[in-house]
């Protein structure tokens, strides 16, 4: 959400430079992900990965262009919570942390669901569920002791990622050599059996590979020159990670064309087996596995301190949400919630899950859009082409691909919405006064 500092508290030293940045960000994104997800995507698509994530990295480079620009104009480490309060209204803006908080709350799951799938796949011996207790287990246990996992652990799990990608990427391209097939294609794009529709709601569930990308603007003042470099490195860690994604989605699709897989869920580990036998897919297993482990405890740290902050703050119930473990200092009740919660991915699949997600993103992203939109209809500074025209593309693309989220995920997230409209009721006293302030301290 927001991160504002109180007085006679400790500054944060500015020391991070572009690189830094666009480094924190992508290595937040994970771009190995795109993987973790492939199978599900081509089936949406009916094998057209690639144009599914080019239409996921326009909508979001105009979404990262309208984050940029309330960055600059709001320069402390904040989101989409932070930027609609101050540019629309406190009210929106508690709807759209509510919102955002669906996509923290379950974020957790949906990477141990993820996890235990591709487990499952290779030791089919295994009952599923037990993968995603253990992952449950381990990252809560982990989470209830304080254990963190620094910056430097993220840029070493980010170059074992790049490592896994580039293995990949080349195993795949040498196999469609091998198999007397040209490595320019324009059937990975589109082909007879592919449409519009379909492409879209593709790109609905690749939005999931971007998530994160926003992420770099909780470290605005540890940054120098935060108004420049902080919108700079947002666009750059969105394009960087959408040509990953295209182009390993390029190459997996030429490996293999359409949509037809022994299990959708595992879907590259299948094709890991394929390209390079059994030793490429251990190692591409373990890759994947090590960084949905890190993800989740990283995960479900952050939702934790978020709803701690919100209980603090009294916007969630204090006695619970508030509570930090007296000798611990970590925040249990929210950290053990959230392991419970990833118990009902127990009867869900990867697609519904991480439309779930999408869901809180996808609001929230068009409204930052709209914030920008009533930030310069109040200020009238800068060109009404970046300030009004731009925003409104990507808040139309982000609608849109919203509306394309799978039929279940939308109407839970209507219903998680409707229960923030009779939350912020209870708050406010049917508006008689105002909604509590989040405040997120570093």
């Amino acid at each position: 959400m927001t991160t504002t500092a109180k007085p006679n508290l400790t500054t944060l030293t500015p020391h991070l430079g572009l690189r830094g940045v666009v480094l924190f960000g992508l290595a937040y994104m994970a771009p190995l992900i795109v993987l973790g997800t492939y199978g599900i995507v081509a089936d949406t698509t009916h094998g057209t990965v690639p144009t599914a994530y080019l239409l996921a990295m326009v909508a979001m480079l105009f979404t990262a262009a309208s984050y940029g620009k309330m960055a600059a104009a709001f320069p402390v480490a904040g989101s989409a919570y932070t930027y609609v309060r101050k540019a629309i209204d406190s009210r929106v803006g508690f709807l759209v942390g509510w919102a955002v908080l669906l996509d923290y709350f379950f974020l957790p799951m949906v990477i141990w669901l993820i996890g235990s799938a591709y487990l499952s796949a290779q030791f089919p011996s295994v009952p599923s569920w037990l993968w995603l207790v253990t992952f449950i287990l381990l990252t809560t246990a982990l989470n209830v002791l304080g254990i963190k996992v620094a910056a430097k652990a993220n840029f070493v799990l980010m170059a074992f990622q790049i490592l896994v990608i580039a293995f990949f990427v080349v195993l795949s391209l040498r196999q469609v050599v091998v198999d007397g097939h040209s490595l320019a294609s324009s059937t990975p794009f589109g082909h007879n059996g592919s449409s519009f529709s379909s492409i879209s709601a593709g790109a609905a569930l690749a939005a999931y590979s971007f998530l994160g990308f926003d992420a770099v603007t909780t470290l605005t003042e540890e940054t120098i020159e935060p108004r420049k470099t902080i919108p700079r490195a947002i666009l750059l860690t969105a394009l960087i990670g959408g040509g990953i994604f295209v182009v390993l989605a390029y190459s997996t699709q030429l490996v293999h064309p359409g949509s037809t897989f022994d299990d959708q869920s595992s879907a590259a580990f299948e094709i890991a087996k394929t390209i390079g036998g059994n030793l490429f897919s251990s190692f591409f297993l373990a890759g994947l596995v090590v960084a949905q482990f890190a993800s989740g405890i990283a995960a479900q740290a952050g939702a934790s301190r978020l709803m701690y902050a919100m209980g603090r703050d009294g916007v969630l119930p204090k006695k619970l949400f508030g509570y930090l473990h007296r000798r611990l200092q970590t925040p249990v009740f929210g950290i053990v919630l959230i392991g419970v919660v990833g118990l009902v991915a127990l009867t869900l699949s990867v697609s519904t899950s991480t439309s779930f997600i999408n869901f809180g993103a996808f609001t929230a992203f068009t409204f930052v859009n709209l914030s920008v939109i009533a930030h310069w209809l109040r200020n009238r500074d800068g060109s009404p082409v970046t300030h009004v025209v731009f925003p409104v593309i990507g808040a139309v693309v982000d609608v849109w691909l919203l509306f394309h989220l799978d039929g279940i995920a939308l109407t839970f997230g209507l219903v998680w919405l409707g229960i923030g409209i009779v939350y912020l009721l209870v708050l406010t006293r049917f508006f008689r006064v105002p909604p509590p302030e989040m405040t997120f301290e570093e």
